[in-house]
């Protein structure tokens, strides 16, 4: 078992359900568009919302990679000891 911060990691960084999810949020409290383009245009609106979290660093990023480097030290890199 992971501790919380990696299980965090590991379900929000699936990028297109993120985006699916955001999508479905913002469209269903409208039942009705007046046109494609209000459609598109809200989708628009919500992805640049979206695309500003992107950006953010990794909640935790430091602790989450020693706890991978403990766990699975045949599969992480060590950073630290480049040649």
């Amino acid at each position: 078992m992971y501790p919380k911060e990696i299980r965090r990691l590991i379900y929000t960084t699936n990028a297109v359900e993120a985006l699916h999810r955001h999508f479905r949020k913002v469209t269903k409290t409208k039942s009705v568009f007046p046109h494609d383009d209000a459609l598109r245009k809200i989708l628009y609106l919500a992805y640049h919302q979206l695309s500003h979290k992107w950006t953010m660093a990794v909640r935790d990023w430091p602790f989450v990679y020693t706890q991978l480097m403990l766990l699975h030290e045949d599969r992480m890199p060590n950073l630290d000891n480049r040649d």
